[in-house]
C-alpha cells in the first residue's frame, strides 16, 4: 500500500514520515538547507508481517503544488496533515480538493505539532477540520493527534495504517502494465532507473516495456519493488525500474512519461473529458481557456472547449474537450486536474472519458449519446451503450486498448454481449445491428436488381449510403467481407449483388455481343477493333454496337478504354499484370511506355491510352513523367473478394 501526505506548508508531513520510518523524505540539498519540502520524497516502513508501506511526501508550498500532484496521482491512502497550531490554511483547502477530484477516498487526518496545543486548542481544530471536510471524500475521517518530537500517536498511527493495509485490497490485475514515472536517474554499474507506482498490471524482469508518449522501447533488467529486488513489480507497489535499450537515456526520459505495456502505446493530444469546477472559483471557465492539465505525473499546457454551453460555472459539472500542446500517455477513465494556467492556483478536476476526441461534430447529439455510454465505468455495459448509438460499431482493439482492459476480460465481455465480430479488422456489432445490416442489405439489393435487372450490381459506397444503419466506411466493406464469407452476397469486381442474380441483355443484344466478343479476344485481343471497325465487320448500326459496348461495360463485361475503343474485362485484368511486370522489370518500379508497348506490342498511341485509362482508375500513380503501380488497385478488374473489389474505395 502507498500512503501519501498532503497538507500546508511547515504543518509536519516531512518530520512525519521520518518520525515513522527513520528516513527523511527531504532528498535535496536545497530542500534540507531551507527547511522546506520542495519534491515528492520517499519512504518505506517494512513491517513485522514482512510487508512494507510505501511514503509518498508533497511539497506544501503553493508554489509547488505541481509536484504534489505528480504524487498524489498515485496513492492509495492519505494523511491529511493539519498542525495543531495552525490549523486549517489555503494549501490544506487546495489540497483537499485535489485529493476529491483524483478520487482518493481512504485516509485520516493527522493533526500534527499536538504538544503545542493543549485541550481546548485542539479541540478547536478538530472542529475546524470537521467543517473543513464536510461534502468531501474525507468527510468524517478520523482526526489523529501527533507529535514527531514527543512521539504521542505514533504507536496509534502506525496500528492504523497496519489494520488499512490489512483491508487494502490490491486493484484487479486486469489491465496490462502501466507505470507513471515520477524520477529517471542514473545508477553507476546499473544505468537508467526510473520510479513510480504500479497503476495496472504486473511488470516482471526481462519483460519489454515502452516509454510513452515519446515511443522509447526498453527492456527491464531489474526491479525494486517497495524498496526491495523484486522479479515483478504489482498495483499497491512503487517500484524502480532499471531500463536498457537503444534510446533509453536519462536526457530521454522525463517525469510525466508513462512506463508500460507495448499494447498500450497510444498517445493523444485531445481528449474529451467529464469535470466539475471548483464552487470557489470567482467565473466561469471560458471556452479556450488556457490551462495546465496533470494526469498522472505528468503536466502540459491545455486550451478547454466546453461541449455543452459557452463556458462551464463555478460549481458546476459539465463535458468538455481538453486540446492538448503535446501528447500524452493515459487511458481512458484516468483522473486529472487543471489548473490555470500560470499555475497559479487549482481550478478543475475530473476525468478522462474518450482519449480519440473528434475535432468536429463535438457537440452533435450522436456525440453526445456516444460520451454518455462512455462514461459508464464498467466496460462491458460501457460497450453495450455504445453499440447501441450511431455509428452503431466499435473498433474493439482500440476501445480495449483506451479502458486498458486485458485480453482474458475482453472476451468474457465479447462473449456476454452476444457481439459480432467482423471479417476484417478488430470492428463489431451488437446481434440486432448485424441482423439488422444484413436484412437492410439483402432488401437494397434485391430492390435495386428489380429497378435494373440488365445491370451486374451495385457499388459500394452507394450501396453504404442507402441503408441503414449507416457505417462508417471501413466497418462497411468488413460488414460485407463478413456477409459474403457466408454467402448471403456475391462479389464481382467492385460490383456487389445476390447471389442469385445475374444480368441479362435482350435476346437481340446478346446476339449481337455473341458475334462481337470473339472480335475483342485472341491475338488482336490487346489491339481489338474500335465501334466503326466493329459495326463494319458485323454489318450493323454503329449506334446499335456502341449501345451495346456500353451496356455491357455497366455490366463490368467490357472496358472503354478509349473513345469507342473498348476491351474484353480479363483483358483489362492481363494488361493490369502486364504492366505490373513492366514495373518489376524496372530499377525504379516505373512503369514505362515504351516497355510496356512492346509487351503489348500494340502500338505507342494505344499503349499510351491504356496507360492514361490506368491513371483515370488510380490503377496507376502518375507524378510528372513517371508512373508507378498502385497496389491498393491492382485487382479492381479481376473477379475478385470483396477485399480486392471494393476494399480500395474511399473511406467515408
Amino acid at each position: 500500500m502507498i500512503v501519501g501526505t498532503a497538507g500546508h506548508i511547515d504543518h509536519g508531513k516531512s518530520a512525519l514520515v521520518r518520525r515513522l520510518t527513520g528516513v527523511d523524505p527531504d532528498r535535496l540539498k536545497e530542500e534540507k538547507a531551507r527547511g522546506v519540502s520542495i519534491d515528492l520524497g520517499f519512504a518505506y516502513l517494512p513491517r513485522p508481517d514482512g510487508a512494507t508501506l510505501g511514503f509518498v511526501d508533497v511539497p506544501g508550498h503553493e508554489r509547488f503544488v505541481r509536484h504534489m500532484l505528480a504524487g498524489a496521482s498515485a496513492i492509495d491512502f492519505v494523511l491529511l496533515v493539519v498542525a495543531a497550531d495552525d490549523g486549517p490554511m489555503p494549501q490544506t483547502r487546495e489540497h483537499l480538493a485535489i485529493l476529491d477530484m483524483l478520487g482518493v477516498s481512504r485516509g485520516l487526518v493527522v493533526m500534527t505539532k499536538s504538544d503545542l496545543a493543549d485541550a481546548e486548542r485542539r479541540a478547536t481544530v478538530e472542529a475546524e477540520i470537521s467543517e473543513l471536510t464536510r461534502g468531501a471524500a474525507l468527510e468524517g475521517a478520523d482526526v489523529l493527534p501527533f507529535s514527531s518530537i514527543t512521539g504521542e500517536g505514533e504507536g496509534e498511527l502506525l496500528e492504523r495504517l497496519d489494520a488499512e493495509r490489512a483491508r487494502f485490497i490490491r486493484p484487479a490485475q486486469t489491465g496490462r502494465f502501466r507505470l507513471a514515472i515520477d524520477r529517471c536517474f542514473t545508477l553507476t554499474g546499473a544505468g537508467v532507473v526510473v520510479t513510480g507506482a504500479v497503476r495496472d498490471g504486473v511488470v516482471r524482469v526481462g519483460d519489454q516495456i515502452v516509454v510513452s508518449p515519446s515511443g522509447i522501447t526498453a527492456r527491464v533488467r531489474g526491479i525494486h519493488a517497495q524498496n526491495r529486488p523484486a522479479e515483478e513489480g504489482r498495483p499497491g507497489e512503487r517500484c524502480a525500474l532499471n531500463l536498457a535499450g537503444p534510446g533509453v537515456s536519462k536526457e530521454a526520459i522525463r517525469r510525466g512519461d508513462v512506463a508500460l505495456d507495448p499494447h498500450l502505446h497510444a498517445p493523444t493530444d485531445r481528449i474529451d473529458v467529464e469535470l466539475r469546477v471548483l464552487a470557489s472559483e470567482p467565473k466561469a471557465l471560458a471556452a479556450w481557456a488556457p490551462l495546465r492539465l496533470h494526469c498522472g505525473s505528468a503536466e502540459l499546457a491545455a486550451r478547454l472547449v466546453p461541449i455543452e454551453g459557452d463556458a462551464i460555472r463555478p460549481g458546476e459539472m459539465a463535458r468538455a474537450q481538453l486540446v492538448l500542446e503535446k501528447p500524452i500517455a493515459a487511458v481512458a477513465l484516468d483522473r486529472f486536474v487543471l489548473r490555470d494556467g500560470a499555475g497559479g492556483r487549482t481550478i478543475a478536476g475530473g476525468r478522462i472519458l474518450d482519449l480519440r476526441a473528434p475535432a468536429r461534430k463535438r457537440r452533435s447529439p450522436e456525440r453526445r449519446a456516444q460520451l454518455d455510454a462512455l462514461a459508464i465505468s464498467d466496460h462491458g455495459e460501457a460497450l453495450r451503450a455504445l453499440m447501441a448509438v450511431p455509428p452503431h460499431a466499435v473498433e474493439l482493439d482500440a476501445f480495449f486498448r483506451d479502458r486498458n482492459v486485458a485480453p482474458d476480460a475482453q472476451g468474457a465481455i465479447v462473449a456476454r454481449l452476444g457481439l459480432v465480430r467482423l471479417a476484417r479488422g478488430t470492428a463489431a456489432l451488437s446481434a440486432a445491428t448485424w441482423a439488422a445490416f444484413g436484412q437492410a442489405i439483402a432488401a437494397a439489393l434485391a430492390l435495386h436488381h428489380a429497378e435494373n435487372p440488365d445491370l451486374q450490381g451495385i457499388g459500394a459506397e452507394r450501396l453504404r449510403l442507402s441503408i441503414e444503419p449507416v457505417l462508417p466506411g471501413r466497418v462497411f466493406l468488413a460488414g460485407l467481407a463478413t456477409l459474403q464469407k457466408s454467402g448471403a452476397i456475391a462479389v464481382e469486381g467492385a460490383w456487389i449483388r445476390l447471389p442469385g442474380h445475374e444480368a441479362r441483355l435482350a435476346e437481340g443484344d446478346e446476339a449481337l455481343w455473341a458475334d462481337i466478343a470473339p472480335r475483342l479476344g485472341g491475338e488482336t485481343r490487346f489491339r481489338p477493333p474500335r465501334v466503326r471497325d466493329l459495326a463494319t465487320e458485323t454489318g450493323e448500326d454503329e449506334a446499335d454496337v456502341r449501345r451495346v459496348l456500353k451496356l455491357l461495360g455497366r455490366l463490368g463485361r467490357v472496358d472503354e478504354i478509349a473513345h469507342d475503343h473498348f476491351f474484353l474485362r480479363e483483358v483489362t485484368a492481363e494488361m493490369v499484370a502486364t504492366a505490373e511486370d513492366a514495373a518489376l522489370a524496372d530499377p525504379g518500379a516505373v512503369v514505362t511506355a515504351a516497355r510496356f508497348r512492346d509487351r503489348l506490342d500494340n502500338g505507342r498511341k494505344v499503349a499510351i491510352q491504356i496507360l492514361e485509362f490506368f491513371d483515370r482508375h488510380g490503377v496507376t500513380i502518375r507524378r510528372g513523367d513517371e508512373r508507378r503501380m498502385n497496389k491498393a488497385r491492382r485487382n479492381l478488374f479481376r473477379r475478385a473478394d470483396v477485399t480486392a473489389g471494393i476494399g480500395a474505395e474511399e473511406d467515408a
